[in-house]
């Protein structure tokens, strides 16, 4: 049932479908001028730096930041703090070291630049297959955040906001492309700011106006009379002998009526009511700090952990830490929006003002998260921490305020999946059409509209996992794979075809590996296996780097002829003429 009643409901409703329109409305200007292959791959290479980096914040910003930030440092705590300062840290390695060599390469995606840099079109191919699984792992948590957000928000079967927001994004990308989705992403990042901003702001006053205990050091206590239900089968734990009141099953056992919980884990079946009074202690899932204490310590875990002790705690935030940092300059969605600038020199511009933008941004969720430990507790018990940033703005305020806040929340919501979705979409277009067909605009639509339906098809049928571990998985693959291939080839020059094929096969072979079995399992679990698979990038990022060095040392003899060439190409200034954009050679 919708969380906000008939009236709040009804403001819900006003405020996605307003989101929805001002998308396809600001998305028409972009058609208007988009005709050639390159306005729909690249813009035409005229987006000037202010316009690409609100639009790269808006794709940026995904469903993982705007709703995920938020539920992780409500679950984890300090450790997850990790998350929103790598989101921002990981544009100082594009800044540095990626941005202008990248623009300066001429290319139009990233599979381009391999061929560019390596002249191999085997390679090519390869890279187009990564892209292509990365864009999808990407877009499937967005899809079911969609669906998730307007369960929540207007009480629809989840399937309906997967196939809204699949069928807003699919048309805005067939009509106008890149050109098309950059009007509209630089609007949704300004959105999505207002749209967390004043809600956190409203939240925090409120809080310090009468302040509530967050963090104290007890295991969570019902904040008022509660009635949860849980929604999928979960593992819960508690610390000491509790009595609840519930309808449902425990360990597969039917009860109705008042349980005594003991001292470890139970599993509550799906469906499951709890009604919880005010004061109560409350279970909360399995593996998250329950203690106050705990959740404000750093090195509490990031929900493996099994009591193994803080070595396992530390490698899961390093291994986090390397995931986002190098994660970011290896998404492609990210990486093409770069191609769209006029110059290398524009491009770090870009760089420059992405940082100071995401900055202000993630101040919003982190403050949402401290607060829904005094707020929505129940969330810790449902496992449905994706919904914190949904759930707040009622639970503060009464009324008429209340419902205004979630109305906003939920536009910003919705823009979340529209922009990032349409970014991914658009780059899975491009490489398709130009590596699979002939890369006529014919070619780019059809593309995007075979890509977002296997997508959406795979979003109604897959497993459901907290938006920010699914997404922290994908920027582990992408630190796997085209983080080592852009930082090598683009300032080593020993780098050859071998070893750039062998490092992307090691790392995005073991690193999809350890998706897919989360994946499958519907979850890691705990311990150091559950670690290893939920956290890869620790163990597969080195690998990739070494299997990458290794093989183009073995194979130094095949470096290419012109590899100073290539280099200077990237690496000297415009104004020397030197660059000359890919477009040119390939489409004429």
């Amino acid at each position: 049932m919708p969380a906000t009643g008939s009236v709040g409901t009804m403001l819900v409703l006003a405020a996605v479908l307003l989101a929805a329109l001002a998308t396809v409305v600001i998305g028409t200007f972009g058609v208007r001028l988009a005709r050639t292959t390159s306005d729909f791959l690249v813009a035409a290479r005229s987006v000037g730096p202010r316009t690409n980096a609100a639009a790269i914040s808006g794709e940026y910003l995904s469903a993982a930041s705007f709703l995920g930030v938020a539920g992780l440092i409500a679950k984890h705590g300090a450790d997850a703090l990790w998350y929103p300062v790598g989101f921002t840290a990981g544009y100082l390695f594009l800044l540095m070291l990626v941005a202008a060599p990248l623009r300066r390469s001429g290319a139009y995606t990233v599979p381009d630049f391999a061929e560019f840099r390596l002249g191999s079109a085997r390679l090519r191919l390869l890279a187009m297959i990564l892209v292509v699984l990365i864009v999808g792992l990407y877009m499937v948590p967005q899809f079911h955040g969609a669906g998730l957000a307007l369960r929540i928000m207007l009480g629809v079967p989840e399937w309906v906001g997967v196939v809204a927001v699949a069928g807003i994004v699919m048309a805005n990308v067939i009509a106008g492309g890149m050109r098309s989705i950059t009007f509209v992403q630089a609007f949704q990042y300004w959105l999505k700011l207002t749209a967390i901003a004043i809600p956190a702001l409203a939240i925090g006053m409120h809080f310090l106006a009468g302040p509530q205990p967050v963090g104290e050091p007890m295991p969570p206590r019902a904040p008022t009379d509660l009635t949860v239900t849980i929604a999928d089968g979960i593992v819960v734990e508690v610390d000491a002998s509790t009595v609840l009141d519930l309808t449902g099953q425990i360990d597969g056992a039917d009860i109705d009526g008042r349980v005594t919980f003991e001292p470890g884990e139970r599993v509550l079946g799906e469906g499951t009511e709890l009604r919880l009074r005010a004061g109560e202690a409350m279970p909360t899932i399995a593996g998250i700090p329950r203690d106050g204490d705990d959740w404000l310590r750093p090195g509490s875990g990031l929900g493996a952990t099994d009591g193994q002790g803080a070595g396992l705690a530390l490698y899961e935030v390093y291994s986090v830490i390397l995931a986002i940092f190098l994660g970011t300059l290896g998404l492609p969605h990210v990486l093409v929006r770069f191609y769209t600038n006029r110059t290398g020199s524009l491009a770090r511009w870009t760089s420059l003002i992405v940082i100071a933008m995401l900055a202000v941004f993630y101040l919003f969720p982190v403050l949402l998260g401290v607060l829904s430990r005094a707020y929505v507790l129940q969330v810790l018990l449902t496992g449905a921490t994706d919904a914190t940033v949904l759930l707040l703005p009622n639970a503060v305020f009464d009324g008429l305020g209340g419902q205004l806040l979630a109305a906003l929340v939920a536009a910003g919501a919705i823009a979340a999946f529209l922009s990032t979705a349409s970014g991914l979409l658009v780059c899975a277009a491009g490489v398709i059409s130009t590596d699979v067909l002939r890369g006529s605009v014919r070619d780019f639509r059809i593309s995007a509209l075979a890509a977002g339906a296997v997508v959406m098809g795979l979003a109604l049928a897959g497993t459901r996992l907290d938006i920010s571990q699914s997404v922290g998985m994908v920027f582990a693959v992408a630190a796997s794979t085209f983080a080592p291939l852009l930082l090598l080839g683009i300032w080593w020059r020993g780098l050859t075809v071998a070893g750039a094929a062998a490092g992307l096969i090691a790392g995005g072979t073991t690193s999809l590996a350890a998706v897919l079995i989360v994946v499958a399992r519907g979850g890691a679990g705990t311990g150091w296996g559950a670690a290893l698979l939920a956290h890869p990038a620790a163990w597969t990022v080195p690998l990739a780097f070494t299997v990458m060095v290794g093989v183009s040392l073995a194979t130094r003899a095949s470096v290419r002829d012109d590899v100073a060439a290539v280099l200077a190409r990237m690496h000297v200034p415009e104004r020397f003429g030197m660059v000359r954009d890919r477009d040119a050679e390939r489409w004429g």
